[in-house]
């Protein structure tokens, strides 16, 4: 499973990145504006957007890219660790 990550912390870039290997997903993390969202997310199965430390045109643009393309996106308040394996828990689980 692929999952895009947009928001969250700097310093916890590989820790995110680790939490997804552990199920089983390959992950990319997207902190700051990269641009045009429609070039860097690719084709993921799930886009985790954490609401509380990503700005608002990163969301539209992020949600824009996601609803074109019919990517479920799984918004989450929070960007601690425990939030992503919250998220992770529910949807490999569907996902497999």
């Amino acid at each position: 499973m692929r999952v895009v990550i947009i928001g969250g912390n700097d310093r916890l870039i590989c820790r995110y990145k680790e939490i997804c290997a552990e199920h089983g997903c390959q992950a990319k993390v997207f902190t700051q504006m990269a641009g045009k969202m429609k070039g860097h997310i690719g084709r993921p199965d799930l886009v985790i957007l954490f609401t509380h430390t990503v700005s608002h045109q990163m969301v539209y643009g992020a949600i824009h890219e996601a609803e074109r393309r019919n990517i479920p996106v799984e918004r989450v308040h929070c960007s601690s660790l425990c939030a992503l394996r919250g998220v992770l828990d529910r949807k490999v689980l569907i996902h497999t």
